[in-house]
């Protein structure tokens, strides 16, 4: 007989279940995210090979990538023009989305994004330089000056500010604050050059063709696996520098990969798209906020967020204004800034 009172082992706990479906409810809504981010990206990547100024009928989009007539003008449009700049928005969206989340976990910055840290100004520098002084017209020259000029403000913004976030910041906006006015000078000086220059400046997925995808994935590619080796650093480094080395991890190292990936993904996106902001800002706040602090979560996101913002934006930009289309870099300019409001008025950063 038991006595009353007494507490019984026989039966489970009322909290026991709810404990199990909590256990159970973040690895399910981790994989619900990622359904659901792969499915919109895939969405986007049929909306940016179906909608623009031209209308199209949906089949003849289909016929066109599974059948292909080059005589047919509508398959024309979708081979040569629309394929190249989807090839191209997914390829600089998966660069921005992975660099803004290493830029900002190194740093533990929440505005850090690589138009925020002087790079894009670096290489708007180095492509001004080398149509003015060069006379470089060709597209795919423009991508090794975009890419050497993003790697040598990447390594000026590091070198000086030595991964502490305040000094990051203030040297990044010294940086531009240098190099704007010194854009402003030479193309002020040689109108030539502002034609040329203004139509990568703007940022945009058009006038690339698809050989520069050819020419830079191996160094998309090199600063991807780049900052997937990262993440599990970037998790501890969260925790504070001291934290971090107390648990084995070499600091100094951690920030060095960190900026090889940063130059080799700033590099490429800048090199593909021009100086388009703040998508690298944006995608790590969704992130996070999507799924949680946790690196090893937030960069395979990153990398499925990235190409949606970037590919929404060039798709929104074609059907906005009739007959004409807005630039993918001032959509997404518009897309971010409240988010950029959002998080210098909140009185919370998760994750950084």
């Amino acid at each position: 007989m038991r006595a009353v009172g007494a507490v019984t082992t026989d039966q489970p706990s009322p909290a026991a279940p709810a404990a199990r479906r909590a256990s159970r409810s973040r690895p399910g809504r981790v994989a619900l995210v990622f359904a659901v981010a792969a499915v919109v990206l895939v969405l986007m990547v049929l909306a940016s090979l179906a909608f623009g100024v031209r209308a199209m009928d949906p089949a003849q989009v289909w016929r066109a990538i599974f059948s292909p007539d080059t005589a047919d003008p509508d398959q024309f449009v979708v081979l040569q023009l629309r394929v190249p700049r989807t090839v191209i928005g997914l390829a600089a969206g998966v660069a921005l989305g992975l660099a803004g989340t290493v830029i900002q976990g190194v740093t533990r910055n929440p505005i850090a994004d690589p138009g925020l840290l002087g790079i894009n100004a670096g290489a708007s520098l180095a492509v001004v330089l080398g149509i003015s002084f060069v006379g470089i017209v060709d597209p795919l020259g423009y991508i090794w000056l975009a890419f050497a000029g993003a790697g040598l403000a990447a390594v000026a913004v590091f070198s000086i500010g030595r991964g502490e976030p305040v000094r990051l910041a203030l040297v990044g906006a010294a940086v531009t604050a240098f190099i704007t006015p010194l854009i402003a000078l030479v193309l002020l000086q040689d109108t030539e050059a502002f034609n040329q220059y203004r139509f990568w400046a703007v940022g945009s997925l058009t006038g690339r063709e698809l050989g520069t995808v050819g020419v830079l994935w191996p160094f998309l590619l090199v600063g991807a696996v780049l900052a997937f080796f990262l993440a599990h650093r970037l998790n501890l480094l969260a925790l504070g520098e001291d934290v971090a080395s107390a648990l084995g991890q070499r600091v100094g190292v951690t920030r060095g990969l960190a900026g090889v990936a940063i130059v080799l993904l700033c590099g490429t996106a800048t090199a593909l798209a021009g100086p388009i902001a703040l998508v690298g800002l944006v995608v790590p706040h969704a992130a996070r906020r999507l799924i949680g602090s946790d690196y090893r979560l937030v960069m395979p996101l990153a990398l499925l967020l990235g190409p949606i913002m970037l590919l929404a934006a060039d798709v929104l930009g074609r059907l906005v204004v009739p007959n004409s289309e807005l630039e993918a870099g001032v959509v997404a300019a518009f897309l971010g800034a409240p988010v950029l409001i959002a998080v210098a008025r909140s009185r919370k950063v998760a994750g950084l």
